[in-house]
């Protein structure tokens, strides 16, 4: 019997960022921009997942920002609450920085 394997989603995604690199960029902006409006860092952790397998995979980024492998696997899955120093150590090698911007609000005066 022959069986055909199926690509998973997240293995499309992997294919689709690593030809379109220019777009992952904007991938991971509207991942932490819905964070922010719905509170759900579960998809702005699998756009950093993804991020990190398109970079080369979470054994060339743990060798790169010194965290363990399977810690940094963990701190990128679903099940989890990373720190935010791991989240900023895992977007700098990435390539990316957070920036803070002004959204029209004002601020309280005290």
């Amino acid at each position: 019997m022959n069986r055909r394997k199926l690509r998973t989603f997240d293995n499309f995604e992997i294919e689709y960022f690593k030809k379109h690199s220019s777009e992952l960029k904007k991938y991971i902006e509207v991942a932490l921009a819905e964070y922010q409006k719905d509170g759900d860092e579960k998809a702005f952790l699998a756009s950093l997942s993804v991020a990190a397998r398109v970079h080369g995979g979470f054994t060339r980024l743990a060798k790169e920002t010194g965290l363990n492998r399977e810690n940094l696997y963990r701190a990128l899955s679903d099940r989890s609450d990373p720190r935010f120093s791991t989240i900023m150590q895992v977007l700098s090698k990435l390539g990316y920085s957070l920036k803070i911007v002004n959204c029209n609000r004002k601020i309280p005066q005290i």
